[in-house]
């Protein structure tokens, strides 16, 4: 399911579109035409007027070539795409609509107020198992500027219909079921080894996220696998999303340096794989057999 954003004010959203009008992702080149019309109702939509159409274009084009534009920030073959579907703009699959209206906000994960230069620094770190970089570059500033974009019109508090992904209730997982899952359902665009294709990237293996990202975490998987996967035609049942995410995740991936400090609070969620100084992840036996 797919977004379809209101031409004037682009976080005004219509209606959810099948899956089979993808190619809808075409249509950004002219709504940016309209940005100038567009009144933010927000502090994004006053952050995007003053931004300038080619910050956005080139913002836009950042988060689709990550690696190719930046490879000295992207240590794997993933992009911001990856997770945020349709360049930012699809339901349930992390989308950048509002985004920039909810930050400042405090993490949990990092115990403190979190910028939007912070959040993305976080995806390059650990989901791209890259480096951060700098807040105030251009490449940031370009960045930041689509997303405000994206955002124009999204109320004062961002929250918009489709954001993040779906809470789920947790199911026990089966990894050797996920295996069989993953071979007939998966290969074609991750490859028999999970090292990724051109259709889509690797999900375990050094070119992969990182140990400290959101998508090792088995509930954030299984999300985003049930709702966003695979990509022609989302169509895994629950327990099914639970199996290859524990499958997926129990695969070889890069390590983070810094994990043992998140949620300095103990605050962790249960289905973190890794344990922190503040207390030891609970859980990561139980949720997967």
């Amino acid at each position: 399911m797919r977004l379809l954003l209101d031409r004037a004010c682009p976080a005004r959203i219509l209606t959810r579109m099948p899956v089979s009008t993808r190619g809808t992702a075409l249509l950004l080149p002219l709504v940016l035409l309209l940005a100038s019309a567009c009144r933010g109702e927000s502090k994004a939509g006053r952050e995007a007027e003053h931004a300038g159409p080619g910050d956005i274009r080139r913002g836009r084009a950042l988060l689709i070539a990550t690696r190719d534009s930046l490879p000295q920030h992207v240590g794997g073959n993933l992009r911001c795409t990856s997770c945020h579907l349709n360049e930012g703009r699809q339901a349930d699959a992390i989308p950048l609509v509002g985004v920039t209206a909810r930050y400042p906000q405090y993490s949990s994960r990092a115990g403190a107020i979190s910028s939007i230069e912070d959040r993305i620094n976080d995806c390059f770190e650990r989901s791209m198992n890259g480096t951060a970089l700098p807040t105030v570059s251009r490449d940031m500033r370009d960045m930041v500027a689509y997303m405000a974009y994206l955002s124009q019109g999204a109320p004062a508090h961002g929250t918009v219909n489709g954001q993040g992904l779906p809470p789920m209730t947790p199911l026990i997982p089966d990894r050797p079921r996920g295996a069989r899952v993953f071979a007939q359902r998966c290969v074609a665009c991750h490859g028999p080894r999970g090292s990724g294709t051109v259709r889509g990237p690797a999900l375990w293996g050094p070119q992969s996220y990182n140990i400290g990202a959101g998508m090792a975490r088995l509930r954030t998987a299984a999300s985003f696998i049930r709702h966003n996967m695979p990509l022609d035609n989302p169509s895994l049942t629950d327990q099914q999303a639970f199996d290859v995410a524990a499958y997926i995740n129990a695969q070889p991936r890069p390590d983070f340096a810094g994990k043992a400090h998140d949620w300095p609070k103990g605050d962790a969620p249960p289905d973190v794989p890794y344990r922190t100084s503040a207390a030891p992840a609970e859980g990561t036996a139980a949720d997967a057999h």
